[in-house]
C-alpha cells in the first residue's frame, strides 16, 4: 500500500485525509504538534473506514517518524487566514512552519515527492524546496488546481451548464494577481469569451481572484478548506497511479515562460515521478502583462523571504 503523510491536522489537513481516505489511495499518517488532535482525527476517520467500505490505515502522531517511507508528504500547516489579512500576511510565522516540516519530514521519507499547501503558497513551495534541496519534480505548489475549479464553479452557477462540460485554467501567482485565462477556458469547447457577455466574464475573473478572500471574510475566523484539500487529493492521485494528468500547479521555473529561480502557477503534468513536464502555452498580449505582473508580485514575495531565512 502506498502511504501519504498530511503535515498539519487542522481543517485543510484532516479534510484531505478524508478525500484520500475515500479514494482508497494510500494509508494515511496525520502529523500535528498538538497533542491529541492528529490521533483523535485519525482514530474517528479508521473508525468510518468499514462503514463506507475502505481498506485504509489511518494513524496520528505528534512525532515526524511516524511519516517513514511515504510516497507524498502534503503540508497543510500554517496559520490560516483573517479576514482583512493576504496571504503575504502569514509569510513570517508560516515560513518557519514549513521549513521545519519540510526538513523534519526529509529525514524519514528521502525519496518523497513533497505538495505544499500553507500559504503565501508559491513562496513556501519555494522555501520547501531550498530547504530540503530537493530536485523540482518532487516538490509542487497546490495553487491552479483549485483556483480553475473556482473559476469552473463560477461559470457553472452563471451559466446553468454542467460542471463536467466546463474546463477552466487559472495560472500565476496564487493570490489577487493570479491570472485566469479567458480565451482558451471553455464550455463545450467553445470559449468563454465567445459563450459568455464581457462584463459577466469579468465579474467571473474577478470573483476567482477573491475566491478565497470570499470564503476567509464570511468565516471569518479561518479560510477554505472543503475545496483546497480536494485539489490535494486529486493532486495525489494523479501521482499515485501516474495518471500524466495536466493541471496548474506552483512550479520551481527554470526558463519556462521567461521566468527562473521562482515558483509559479503553470500548466504541469502529474506522474509518478511528481512533476514530468511542464506544458508552455502561447499567451496573448493581455495574458503575458498579467502573467508578468504576476510573476513581479511572487517574486516580491520571494525576496521577503530571503531576508527572512537563509536559503
Amino acid at each position: 500500500m502506498n502511504k501519504i503523510s498530511i503535515i498539519g491536522a487542522g481543517m485543510t489537513g484532516s479534510t484531505t485525509a478524508h478525500w484520500l481516505a475515500e479514494r482508497e489511495l494510500a494509508d494515511l499518517v496525520l502529523v500535528d504538534v498538538v497533542e491529541g488532535m492528529p490521533q483523535g482525527k485519525g482514530l474517528d476517520m479508521l473508525e468510518a473506514m468499514p462503514i463506507i467500505g475502505r481498506d485504509v490505515e489511518i494513524v496520528g502522531s505528534n512525532d515526524y517518524a511516524a511519516t517513514k517511507g511515504s510516497d507524498i508528504i502534503i503540508i497543510t500547516a500554517g496559520l490560516p487566514r483573517k479576514p482583512g489579512m493576504s496571504r503575504d500576511d502569514l509569510l513570517s510565522a508560516n515560513a518557519e512552519i514549513v521549513g521545519k516540516a519540510a526538513t523534519e519530514t526529509l529525514k524519514y521519507s528521502p525519496d518523497a515527492v513533497y505538495v505544499v499547501l500553507t500559504n503565501p503558497l508559491d513562496t513556501m513551495a519555494y522555501l520547501t524546496m531550498k530547504m530540503t534541496k530537493l530536485p523540482r519534480e518532487r516538490v509542487i505548489g497546490q495553487a491552479g488546481v483549485l483556483d480553475s475549479a473556482r473559476m469552473r464553479a463560477f461559470v457553472a452557477l452563471e451559466t446553468g451548464v454542467s460542471i463536467e462540460n466546463i474546463q477552466c485554467y487559472v495560472l500565476g501567482g496564487h493570490g489577487d494577481e493570479m491570472v485566469p485565462l479567458t480565451k482558451i477556458s471553455n464550455i463545450a469547447g467553445v470559449s468563454l469569451r465567445d459563450y459568455l457577455p464581457a462584463d459577466r466574464l469579468e465579474a467571473i475573473v474577478n470573483r476567482t481572484r477573491k475566491g478565497g478572500g470570499e470564503i476567509v471574510n464570511l468565516l471569518k475566523t479561518g479560510s477554505a478548506f472543503y475545496a483546497p484539500s480536494a485539489a490535494c487529493a486529486q493532486m495525489a492521485e494523479a501521482i499515485l497511479k501516474d495518471k500524466h494528468l495536466i493541471v496548474p500547479c506552483a512550479a520551481h521555473m527554470q526558463g519556462e515562460y521567461g521566468l527562473s529561480d521562482m515558483f509559479f502557477g503553470v500548466p504541469v503534468m502529474l506522474g509518478r515521478k511528481g512533476i514530468e513536464k511542464i506544458v508552455e502555452y502561447k499567451l496573448d498580449a493581455d495574458e503575458k502583462a498579467a502573467f508578468d505582473k504576476s510573476a513581479a508580485s511572487v517574486k516580491e514575495t520571494h525576496e521577503a523571504l530571503k531576508k527572512l531565512v537563509k536559503i
